[in-house]
């Protein structure tokens, strides 16, 4: 009765979303952690070490910095992930985006400077183990088996 009970686990930042609809409007510095799915207005700046997602009704009039940005809506700013940056469908940017990779679809409308640079070094905590599974080898040339030398 009383043993059974589960205890609930906390939810980590990267758990957490965050959703600002349409019809909202935020004018100042929004920080957050975890994922914010962005359709209504953002006047100001944005940060995050997160996830940002501006949806096809999204607009911002700001400076943005987060981890991945995946833009569908409309940004007048620059744009910098530490991550990735994914313009698609019928996204517009106008201003400068910078991460290590940067992804444009047909029919986006990009006016800037686009600069990739390199990815941050992930901490030895967050390192993935090498797989020792696939070894590459030096290639060595065999010996032609002739006629000569052979009994």
């Amino acid at each position: 009765m009383f043993g059974n009970k589960q205890v609930e686990k906390p939810s980590t930042p990267a758990d957490q979303t965050a959703i600002i609809g349409e019809g909202s409007e935020i004018d100042g510095k929004y920080t957050f952690s975890g994922t914010l799915i962005l359709n209504g207005r953002l006047k100001g700046e944005i940060v995050s070490n997160d996830r940002l997602m501006i949806g096809a009704k999204g607009v911002v009039n700001a400076n943005v910095r987060a981890g991945t940005v995946l833009i569908e809506g409309e940004v007048v700013g620059n744009v910098s992930a530490s991550e990735r940056v994914e313009l698609c469908g019928k996204a517009r940017v106008y201003g400068d985006i910078e991460a290590p990779v940067v992804s444009i679809e047909a029919g986006v409308l990009f006016e800037g400077n686009c600069r990739m640079t390199k990815p941050r070094q992930m901490e030895a905590s967050q390192s993935r183990p090498r797989d020792f599974g696939v070894v590459p080898m030096k290639r060595t040339e065999m010996p032609s088996r002739g006629a000569a030398g052979q009994s």
